[in-house]
C-alpha cells in the first residue's frame, strides 16, 4: 500500500513535460519584461507561442485529440509566424529599434514580477480547478503567465511592450483553456486567433498613427489627453 501512494505521488513524465513547458511560457514572460529591444520581444513572443504549439500537440498525442492538432496547426501558423512577421515589419516600417525606458527599473520590474508570479502559482493551487488530463500545477502556471503579461502592458511605456503583453496574454489564456477545458472546441479555440488577428491590424494602425504624429513609440505622451 505504501508502495501504491508513492508511485501515486511521483509525478509522471507527461507531468513533468507539460509543467517544462508551462515554466518556459511563464519564463519567456519575464524575458520579455526585461528584453531592451522591440525586436526582441517580438522574437521572444514566437518562441513563447512555440512553446504553446508544442503544448497543444503534446496533449494532442497523449489524449487521443485530433482537434487540439487543429489549434497547434493554427497555433503555429498565425503566432508563431504571421504575428511575429507583421509586428517585425511594422518596426522596420516605423525605424523604430531600443525600446523606451520603462517606468521602473528592470530589478525593480524583475522583483514585482516574480512576486506577482508567486501569487498566481499560489491562487492556481487554492482554486478547486482539476483538468481532465493535465496537472493543478499548470493551472498555477498559466495564472501566474497571465498576471505577468499584464505587468508587461503596465510597467512598459511603447506601444510595442504594451502590444506583445497583449498577445502573450492570449498565449496565457491557451494554456489555462487546455487545463480547464482539454476537449474546449476548436470553433471556439479559431475564434480566439481571430479575435489575436483583428487586435494585431489595431495594433498596426495605431502604431503607424502614433509613430508618424508623435514620431515616437512611447505612450506617455498620450498622458496629456487625460482630461
Amino acid at each position: 500500500m505504501v508502495g501504491t501512494l508513492v508511485a501515486s505521488a511521483v509525478p509522471s513524465t507527461f507531468d513533468g513535460v507539460v509543467e517544462v513547458l508551462g515554466v518556459a511560457v511563464l519564463l519567456s514572460e519575464f524575458a520579455m519584461l526585461r528584453a531592451a529591444l522591440s525586436r526582441s520581444q517580438v522574437r521572444l513572443y514566437a518562441l513563447q507561442s512555440v512553446f504553446v504549439t508544442v503544448l497543444a500537440a503534446y496533449v494532442a498525442a497523449a489524449d487521443g485529440r485530433p482537434d487540439l492538432y487543429g489549434v497547434a496547426i493554427l497555433s503555429l501558423v498565425l503566432k508563431v509566424i504571421v504575428v511575429p512577421a507583421v509586428m517585425s515589419w511594422l518596426l522596420r516600417d516605423a525605424r523604430v529599434e531600443t525600446i523606451p525606458q520603462p517606468r521602473f527599473k528592470v530589478a525593480t520590474m524583475a522583483l514585482i514580477a516574480l512576486v506577482v508570479a508567486v501569487l498566481g502559482i499560489g491562487l492556481g493551487a487554492t482554486v478547486p480547478v482539476h483538468g481532465q488530463l493535465l496537472p493543478q500545477g499548470e493551472f498555477g502556471l498559466s495564472i501566474a503567465a497571465t498576471l505577468v503579461s499584464f505587468l508587461l502592458v503596465i510597467l512598459r511605456s511603447d506601444v510595442v511592450s504594451q502590444a506583445v503583453g497583449f498577445f502573450s496574454l492570449e498565449n496565457a489564456i491557451s494554456v489555462a483553456s487546455l487545463v480547464v477545458a482539454t476537449g474546449l472546441p476548436l470553433v471556439m479555440e479559431v475564434g480566439f486567433l481571430f479575435d489575436l488577428l483583428v487586435a494585431v491590424v489595431v495594433i498596426g494602425v495605431l502604431i503607424r498613427v502614433h509613430r508618424r504624429r508623435a514620431s515616437t513609440l512611447a505612450t506617455d505622451v498620450l498622458d496629456r489627453l487625460r482630461g
